[in-house]
C-alpha cells in the first residue's frame, strides 16, 4: 500500500444510510460452478427484493465485470484471485452506500472467499453456495462452455481443468439440481429473515 495515501471516511455512516433506507445493506455472495444457476438466482433475487421488499440492490455479475472493470484479467489462478478481490472491493463500496450487493461469480477458492468475507461486518456478508453436481451443470451447459472445455477449446475451466473448492461452511446451501428458481429464491429470503437481516 502506498504510504502517501490516507483512507477518507464518509461523513454519512452506514448506520445512518440503513436508518434512512429502512433496511440493512449487505453482500449476498453466490458461489458455484458454471451452469449451477448463480446468475439466474441473482437476477431473480434482485427482482423479488425490489418488488416485494422495496429494497435497493445491485447484481455484480461475473461476466459483466469481466466485460468492464475486470476485462484485463484472464482465468489463471492469480487472475481469478484478483477478480474476486476487485469484486469484493466493489461490493464493499455498494454496501457502504446502503445497497444490497448480490455477487454472482464462480469464486472457486476458499482462501479468497474468506478474504472477501473479512472486508465486511459479520452480519453484512452472506455466502450462498449454489450447489449443483458437475454432471447436472454439464447437462445444462447454457453457454456451451463445458463442451468446449472437454474439447480443449477453453483452458483453465473450473470443474474440468481448474479446481473448484466447495465451501465447507457456507451460510446457506441452495441445491439448484433439486429446487427450481422460485423455491431457491424463497429459501434465500427465508434465511435472511430468520437471521434478522430482512424484515418479514
Amino acid at each position: 500500500m502506498n504510504k502517501h495515501l490516507t483512507e477518507q471516511s464518509s461523513s454519512i455512516s452506514n448506520e445512518l444510510r440503513s436508518s434512512l433506507n429502512g433496511y440493512k445493506s449487505m453482500v449476498i455472495w453466490f458461489t458455484g460452478l458454471s451452469g449451477s444457476g448463480k446468475s439466474t438466482l441473482a437476477q431473480a433475487l434482485e427482482r423479488r427484493l425490489f418488488d416485494d421488499k422495496k429494497i435497493r440492490s445491485y447484481v455484480l455479475d461475473g461476466d459483466n465485470l469481466r466485460l468492464g472493470l475486470n476485462q484485463d484479467l484472464g482465468f489463471s489462478a492469480e487472475d481469478r484471485k484478483e477478480n474476486m478481490r476487485r469484486t469484493g472491493e466493489m461490493a464493499k463500496i455498494l454496501v457502504d452506500a446502503g445497497v444490497v450487493a448480490i455477487t454472482s461469480l464462480i469464486s472457486p477458492f476458499r482462501e479468497e472467499r474468506a478474504a472477501v468475507r473479512r472486508l465486511f461486518a459479520e452480519d453484512a456478508f452472506v455466502e450462498v453456495f449454489v450447489s449443483c453436481s458437475l454432471e447436472a451443470c454439464e447437462t445444462r451447459d447454457p453457454k456451451g462452455l463445458y463442451r468446449k472445455a472437454r474439447n480443449n477449446e477453453i483452458a483453465d475451466f473450473t470443474g474440468i481443468s481448474s479446481p473448484y473448492e466447495e465451501p465447507t461452511a457456507a451460510d446457506l446451501v441452495v441445491p439448484t439440481d433439486r429446487l427450481n428458481v422460485d423455491e431457491s429464491v424463497s429459501l434465500i429470503l427465508s434465511y435472511l429473515v430468520e437471521r434478522g437481516l430482512l424484515s418479514e
